[in-house]
């Protein structure tokens, strides 16, 4: 940043976005949470962008992936059908807590590839009657599924352990009657 920059007044969505620095620096071991609190106060008393970026010296600038469970509201509704059509999640949206695809005679995609996550753990349900959903996840959470097929498929190819502290967790679960959820790995991008 010029030093005209660093002069202009912060905003405070600026001074939450320093927030989420200083927090993923102490969930990925920057930053000891000691000094989380001294850092959040310097937050909070800053006038300018200088002020920020002298509150989260030190830290990387924040990367495409960083921060994948924030501090906001959920952007879609707990429950997606598709009956007789179809329907389609993708792009930057946050997920919520819990979470039901519906699937009958009819499809859908889900892309959660550049989504962030309400909590650190999410139980999204798919059900694929006569219809199938397709999953794709990113490779850098954590994948648990634990479907079941009935003259169907409930593909399992996604599920891994990271091995990474504070990664966010997805378990998929549900039924596939005639139909097929299949999960896939995606890089983000």
């Amino acid at each position: 940043m010029t030093q005209h920059e660093l002069d202009i007044l912060a905003s405070d969505q600026e001074r939450y976005a320093a927030e989420e620095r200083l927090r993923s620096a102490v969930e990925s071991g920057r930053l000891p949470l000691e000094q989380l609190s001294l850092r959040l106060d310097e937050v909070h008393a800053s006038r300018t962008r200088g002020d920020l970026e002298t509150a989260c010296r030190g830290l990387p600038s924040p990367g495409p992936r960083d921060a994948l469970v924030v501090d906001r509201a959920p952007t879609s509704g707990r429950f997606v059908a598709g009956v007789f059509g179809g329907f389609h999640r993708k792009g930057q949206w946050v997920v919520p807590p819990r979470m039901t695809f519906w699937s009958m005679w009819g499809g859908g995609k889900v892309d959660l590839t550049e989504a962030r996550f309400s909590s650190h753990d999410t139980v999204i349900r798919a059900v694929a009657l006569w219809g199938g959903t397709k999953i794709f996840v990113p490779a850098d959470i954590e994948v648990d599924v634990r479907g079941f097929g009935l003259f169907g498929v409930f593909d399992k190819r996604a599920a891994r352990r990271t091995g990474k502290p504070g990664v966010p967790r997805v378990v998929i679960k549900g039924l596939a009657l005639f139909g097929a959820v299949v999960t896939r790995t995606k890089e983000a991008g």
